[in-house]
Formats: C-alpha cells, structure tokens, sequence
C-alpha cells in the first residue's frame, strides 16, 4: 500500500460530472488499496471571478481581504468532491488550509509555506478516509487567512506530500505530460516519460506552464518523486497502466538514455520579457550596482544581464525583465539613477521572446552552444543577448522570430525522435 497525493486543477474540476470523474478516479486507487490525499484548485474560472469582483468594489484590493475573498474557490471544491466520494460510499473529510495547519508567512496574495502540522490528516487516513485538502491557502501566524499566488495548489499538493513523506505526488491537469517544447508551436513535440528535477526546474522558469516553479523548487527540495497527468482520461484506467503514464520527475537522467549521447530535453519559449538598455556608463567599480540596486529595492526580478566592452572609460548594459515591469523600470531608471551616473540614455524594447534549449547532456558534452547559434543563425535569427547555466543556454532574440526559433532548434536537436 502507498500513500499517494493527487493534486486536481481547475480544469479537472469544471463542471460537476468532471468532479464526479475526479471522485471515480480517487475511489479507484482506494480500491487499489492505496491511501490518497486529493489536493483540489478551485473550479475552471473561479479564482477570476472572485478577484473580478474585489476590483469592481476597490481597484486595488486590500491583500488581506483578497485572500479572504480568493481563497473560497478552494472551500467550495473540497465540500464538493467530498461529497462525490462519500456518494460513492467512501470514508471522505475536507480541510481548509487552516484546518490542515499549513502555516505561511503573511506576505498576502504570494505567502510562502513555513510549515505543515500533519497530523490529524495522519489520523484520518489511518481510519481509512480520503484526506480532501484545499489547495492554494494556509494561514498565517496571526490567524489570517492567506494564499500561495498563481499556481499555488501545486505548491500545497508537493507540501503535503512532503510533510506526509508520500510515495508519490501525482498532479492532474489537461496536458497529459511534460513535452518537448509547446505542441502548439510545433506539432511534432513528443512527450518525455521522464525530466530530472534540475531540467524541470529551468523549464517551468523558462516559460512551461505545465507546474508552478516553486512546487517544482519544493519536490526537488525533499525529493518528492512527482508525476504529470492528464484528468481528462478514462478515470476508470486501471491503476498499473496510469501508475505509469504521464511524465515522472526523477533525481536522475533517466537511465534508458546513453550516458555519452548529447542529450536536449526541451525547447521552451517567453514572450513575457523586454529588454532594458543604459548607454554609455562610466566603466567603474559599483556601476552595476547603482544600476540594478534600485530594480531590486522595487522587487523587480532581472533575468539576463548582459555588459559590453569597456571603450574610452564607458559601456553599456542590458539586462530583461518582466514584461510588465518594464514602465515602472523606466521610472526608476531614469529619476532615480540617470542623474545619478550621468549615462548617456536609457531604452526599452518591450518587443522580444526568448528562446531556451535545456538538457542534463550540456554538462559533458561539447558543441551544443555552437549548433544552436548555427542553427539560428541559418534562418537569420540574430541573438541579442545570450544566458547559460550548467543544462541550459537562452537567447534573446526579435519576438517576431519566437516561433520560428522553437521549430528549427526543436527539429535540429532532433526532439522528435525517442
């Protein structure tokens, strides 16, 4: 017998016959003779709704009354999916975050998790219920109720398992794995059975959607062994068959693989970014400093930075940032520091995507830099800015080019191939 977590997304959750399904499906591993914790988000739509309508009575919402508000999508589904199983005549017991114990700091609207009193969900299972426990929420030291930010009961469901020591976090949403780049984009993209942690990792940072980063950050953490599913299959599958389907998150390189073959696992893509540039800069100790010192104080995130050759004692630098961070970056940059180091300009190109190839195989194998920049450049891509870490090299190209840049690398690696 196993102790299994099932974390089920909104979409998973759409409608009542699909939480009936999620019910079947639960009550088919209880039959397995397994104990399960299902980790429900709030039904396709709601989280939206609710933030909708804090807007329409503050434009910007009181971070704590938000999460009062955010947080019911979570209750409704965990009373409903506990009554789908208890119709079934399964043993079932709900829990809020609160009721879970899943203490988080009070940062409002993005907490983090500090800790999880497991405990009476132990109980509860060793009398033989399914423990139903809401995504996205905790409370905090205080009392208050707080939420985990987008994608948060990702996070919850890879917490508890670890709390639990689990033998597995299973999470269900309506892709059916993890793929070799977005299907989307290019058709031919093949579903991986397995991605170490550290792939998944610059992944989910890089631009896939398919889990959150900091339930990614969490399982690698406490090596919770995790697995992607879809929940839009035969809930009724037999439990050997979807025990080992989806896409597993492993320590390792999946051992199948060559130990000497250049190994890409993916080709991910952003089209969130812009690039910032501040020309002409005295090349001196603390420029970089000055510069990014004040991004970081407004909790601005920087992606690539890049600093070119020093010429007659100044240079310029570039470096990314959300999207819609760019503005309030400008600002900053141009009343808080321009006068400051006296450079010479300060622009924005909110017009950029940025291309990633990840894979374990970069750590011992050479070449793999110059076949990306040559394949790009064969399609006359130009690289604007490039970043690379131990499994990953990204570039930051015309937006126009985003595309494009997926198909030829995804096909030049040959991604579509086992």
């Amino acid at each position: 017998m196993a102790l299994i977590v099932q974390k089920y997304g909104g979409t998973s959750l759409g409608s009542v016959e699909r939480i009936k399904n999620v019910a079947r499906r639960i009550a088919k591993w209880r039959a397995a003779g397994h104990d399960v914790v299902a980790v429900p988000s709030a039904m396709a739509g709601e989280t939206n709704r609710l933030i909708a309508l804090a807007r329409e009575i503050q434009p910007q919402p009181d971070p704590r009354e938000l999460d009062v508000v955010a947080s019911t999508g979570e209750q409704v589904t965990v009373g409903l999916l506990s009554m789908a199983l208890l119709e079934l005549g399964l043993k079932a017991k709900s829990y809020t975050g609160w009721q879970a114990k899943v203490l988080t700091d009070s940062t409002y609207t993005r907490a983090r998790i500090v800790s999880i009193d497991e405990s009476r969900i132990r109980r509860d299972l060793a009398e033989g219920c399914v423990a139903v426990v809401a995504g996205f929420q905790g409370i905090d030291a205080k009392g208050d109720l707080t939420t985990l930010g987008r994608g948060g009961s990702d996070t919850s469901a890879v917490a508890l398992a670890a709390a639990l020591e689990a033998d597995e976090c299973q999470i269900f949403t309506d892709v059916d794995g993890v793929y070799t780049t977005d299907p989307r984009i290019v058709p031919e993209a093949r579903r991986l059975h397995t991605v170490t942690f550290e792939e998944m990792l610059e992944m989910a940072s890089l631009g896939s959607k398919v889990l959150q980063i900091r339930s990614v950050e969490f399982a690698g953490k406490y090596k919770v062994p995790t697995r992607v599913l879809s929940s839009l299959t035969d809930p009724l599958m037999p439990v050997e068959e979807e025990a080992r389907a989806g896409t597993l998150i492993t320590f390792e390189e999946d051992p199948h693989m060559a130990m000497e073959q250049a190994v890409i696992s993916g080709v991910a893509a952003q089209r969130d970014e812009a690039k910032v540039t501040v020309r002409a800069v005295p090349d001196k100790p603390g420029i970089a400093y000055a510069i990014l010192g004040p991004i970081a104080d407004a909790h601005i995130n920087v992606d690539v930075i890049v600093q070119n050759v020093s010429h007659e004692g100044l240079t310029d630098l570039s470096f990314t940032v959300a999207r819609a961070d760019l503005p309030r970056a400008l600002k900053i940059l141009k009343e808080q520091v321009q006068p400051h180091i006296k450079c010479k300009e300060v622009t924005g190109d909110d017009r950029i995507g940025k291309v990633s190839i990840v894979g374990m195989g970069m750590r011992s194998h050479a070449g793999i830099a110059s076949k990306m920049f040559r394949t790009l450049a064969e399609e006359g891509v130009n690289i604007q800015m490039i970043s690379t870490s131990e499994i990953k090299i990204s570039v930051v190209i015309d937006e126009k080019y985003t595309e494009l840049a997926v198909r030829v690398l995804h096909k030049a690696f040959e991604l579509d191939q086992e």
